[in-house]
């Protein structure tokens, strides 16, 4: 038991170590090295678990965005579940933008998002799905969410809210409060809302 304590207090202190050096210069500009470094634990040791960066950053990624889906999911307060959800969706989006990591990566290194964007589904998108799933039978249940496939809805939302968390800055305007990101937060809401309507 302790064994497996110390590994995973080890993991995380590699993902720390990462998450430090990824906000401090970028994903290109980071090596096992220094992630070694900062962690206090050899090259080695990273090297059994990461064979590189992209690797040990995906986990980094999964890890972060995985914790902060689930710190925006509504505990079963009694809200009709498609409020509940849309709610939390918008609230992550929002979440989503504004995470250091999240911005220090599409400021520096975009191109890490697009095998996410246009080739596969990774492991944090994967979980999204499950927890939209949850919402979404839930809202079946309660009748406030149309009836229909959940697994094509959840992927269909996502599909929305990926793009409200990751182009959204490319249609907003900061001298126009009109076109800034509050209000299409709004317009976020209001498309959930609509669109999972019975």
């Amino acid at each position: 038991m302790t064994s497996n304590r110390h590994k995973r207090i080890d993991h995380d202190a590699v993902l720390d170590a990462a998450r430090d050096s990824v906000l401090d210069v970028g994903v290109r500009r980071t090596t096992l090295t220094d992630v070694a470094r900062r962690a206090g634990v050899s090259r080695m040791t990273l090297y059994r678990r990461w064979p590189d960066v992209r690797t040990l950053v995906g986990d980094l990624m999964t890890r972060e965005w995985i914790a902060l889906a689930t710190s925006v999911t509504p505990p079963g307060d009694g809200r009709p579940a498609r409020e509940a959800m849309v709610e939390s969706l918008v609230t992550g989006a929002r979440a989503f933008r504004e995470h250091p990591l999240m911005r220090k990566i599409i400021d520096v290194d975009p191109e890490l998002l697009l095998t996410y964007l246009l080739d596969r589904c990774g492991a944090s998108q994967q979980r999204f799905l499950e927890f939209f799933e949850a919402g979404l039978r839930a809202g079946h249940e309660d009748g406030t969410i149309r009836p229909g496939h959940p697994a094509r809805q959840a992927r269909a939302v996502l599909l929305v809210v990926q793009a409200f968390t990751l182009s959204l800055r490319t249609m907003t305007s900061d001298s126009d409060p009109d076109l800034g990101t509050a209000a299409f937060d709004e317009e976020l809401r209001h498309l959930l809302d609509r669109a999972l309507a019975p």
